[in-house]
């Protein structure tokens, strides 16, 4: 596994924090790790011609 550095606004940290504490997740790493998966799978969406589309959210 790799390490990424990412910066992330204090309010979403916070928010993933509050699922670690709620024991949704074990730790910061695998909720982020969960996100990314998900996003990965709604881009793909499991269809080929979908691969490479973004749709980037404006933060």
């Amino acid at each position: 596994m790799e390490r990424v550095t990412l910066r992330i606004p204090k309010q979403q940290i916070d928010e993933v924090e509050q699922l670690v504490e709620t024991g949704e997740f074990p730790n910061r790493s695998e909720a982020i790790r969960s996100a990314v998966r998900e996003m990965i799978n709604e881009q793909n969406d499991g269809r080929p011609e979908r691969a490479g589309k973004r749709t980037w959210a404006k933060v």
